[in-house]
């Protein structure tokens, strides 16, 4: 297997797996037992529903060698990367596997394979990183011939980079190291780190409305994209033609966030900045939770935003989740922030120098460097974590959702006691602030439990009892996880039946056989 590629029941890559720790796995041992499971082999998938006639003349047009029906291939385009999909996989479940991946290298091939696609009632599944946890990469089979992965691997140049009105533009493939380290090139960064970056793409950063961990400096993606082609069945859309206008609603927001139900995304243009002289993270520490988040009210409110800002609460704190290679270790008190800083040296300090007074001036205490660091070096591991957990026959999983400042000790109240209730004892629920807004905030939860003899339909129960505390308490059903095949009956509430016609009559219009990732977004 390519060391670029994910595992099909784990998550990144094989050689970085490691097993709990054994101050975590006494942890875990005391609170839940252990039940280590064996690993399961690899089962063979059912033969490619497509027949020799059509994968010719798809790869008539992508090129030979570029239509793969193998199982190993067509198991690394299989689902996405939450543990319902982990579940699924360790149990030999691959029902869902395409039945071909097809890796079209530009915009006209893309468009050419869309075309035989509807010819011959193809369901196609846009195929980025494979980092959804939403359920996004499981598109409905029934009514078609047959399912692609539309793999857009080969589709990885930077197109241009415009050091005047500092763009770039990319191409859907690229990942996120691959993207930074052409950029660096060019002197510029786009500083978007969510915590799948090692694998997530450029087009799905786009296409899910993605926010990084450094979102309080550089903005989340959609707010970074000024230009995008789409390849549609219906032709193609090169939308961006300025920083701003007021030529009718912005069609590109049709786009961010469209999961590849409307159209594939073949080139993104976005905002880059000069790559940062400095970096500097670190801790402070609160007495509680609503302490904490009142503090980053009064940052974001003030415009004395940080590079980097989030807020676990007193839970997490206790677990050191801030470090994952510490976990199971002295547990702290209170609750823990981490603040970092990127650019210029002299900005960088009067910035910390600023934000220093306010936190102090409402009662934080710095915690120094250590903890900032801890959380810079690890923060890509979490993944990791899991795995070794569901390993050891913990259930983990994540959520997040957001909502206004008023209202962000309801959610979270509310959102957590579902969790524990529906999850019973004993369930560990942790949040931390992961984004924080002038005007509200991003909640984003991780829980572990026991596996039940049915770890599926456990996970489900507390995924609906969370989801509907949501709703109810009037916030988003998902910040920045997307929408997939999971949210849509709450993305349905939230956004009420018309808004439901809308997105259906777009879908209608741009995919009218609907070929494109069906069964995906919309309700």
């Amino acid at each position: 297997m390519d060391q670029s590629e994910m595992h099909p029941s784990r998550w990144g890559d094989p050689a970085r797996a490691r097993a709990l720790p054994e101050d975590a796995r006494g942890m875990v041992e005391l609170v839940f037992g252990t039940d280590d499971r064996p690993a399961v082999e690899p089962v063979p998938l059912a033969p490619p529903a497509l027949d020799a006639a059509v994968l010719a003349e798809l790869e008539k047009v992508v090129g030979a060698g570029h239509v793969r029906t193998d199982d190993e291939t067509r198991r690394l385009r299989t689902r996405g990367k939450s543990t319902p999909d982990l579940l699924r996989a360790r149990s030999g479940d691959l029902s869902d596997a395409p039945d071909a991946v097809v890796r079209p290298a530009d915009h006209d091939e893309v468009a050419a394979v869309l075309a035989l696609a509807v010819e011959h009632h193809l369901a196609v599944v846009p195929f980025g990183g494979g980092t959804s946890v939403t359920g996004g990469l499981v598109a409905r089979r029934e009514g078609f011939a047959g399912v692609f992965s539309l793999d857009l691997v080969r589709m990885k140049r930077l197109i241009s980079v415009d050091h005047t009105s500092m763009t770039a533009v990319l191409e859907p493939g690229l990942r996120g190291p691959e993207a930074e380290e052409l950029l660096a090139a060019e002197g510029v960064t786009i500083g978007h780190y969510p915590q799948s970056w090692e694998y997530a793409s450029i087009g799905g950063f786009a296409a899910t409305r993605s926010s990084g961990q450094s979102s309080a400096g550089y903005g989340r993606f959609d707010a970074l994209v000024v230009g995008l082609t789409v390849a549609t069945p219906r032709g193609r859309l090169d939308l961006g033609t300025a920083p701003a206008n007021a030529a009718g609603p912005d069609l590109r927001q049709l786009f961010l966030g469209s999961e590849g139900a409307f159209g594939v995304i073949t080139a993104v243009t976005v905002r880059v900045r000069r790559r940062p002289k400095v970096t500097a993270y670190e801790g402070w520490r609160w007495p509680s939770f609503a302490d904490g988040a009142a503090a980053l009210r009064t940052l974001a409110q003030s415009g004395l935003m940080p590079t980097v800002l989030r807020l676990s609460d007193e839970a997490e704190t206790a677990l050191n989740l801030a470090d994952p290679g510490a976990i199971g270790g002295a547990a702290a008190t209170g609750c823990l922030m981490i603040t970092g800083y990127e650019g210029e040296p002299a900005a960088v300090e009067a910035k910390r120098a600023a934000v220093t007074a306010v936190l102090s001036g409402l009662g934080g205490t710095a915690a120094g460097t250590a903890p900032g660091e801890k959380w810079s070096s690890g923060r890509f591991d979490a993944p990791y974590l899991r795995d070794s957990m569901l390993d050891a026959g913990v259930l983990v999983e994540t959520l997040e959702t957001a909502t206004f400042w008023s209202n962000v000790e309801r959610l979270y109240a509310d959102v957590k006691a579902a969790l524990t209730g529906a999850l019973g004892d004993p369930a560990i629920v942790l949040c931390h602030i992961s984004h924080v807004y002038e005007t509200g905030c991003s909640l984003y939860f991780t829980v572990a439990a026991k596996e039940a003899d049915d770890p599926l339909a456990q996970w489900q129960v507390a995924k609906a009892a969370a989801s509907d505390a949501m709703i109810a308490a009037g916030a988003t059903i998902t910040h920045h996880h997307a929408v997939g095949t999971d949210h849509k009956p709450w993305f349905a509430r939230e956004i009420g039946p018309l808004g439901v016609s809308v997105l259906r009559a777009v879908k209608a219009d741009l995919d009218p056989t609907g070929i494109l990732n069906p069964g995906v977004l919309v309700p």
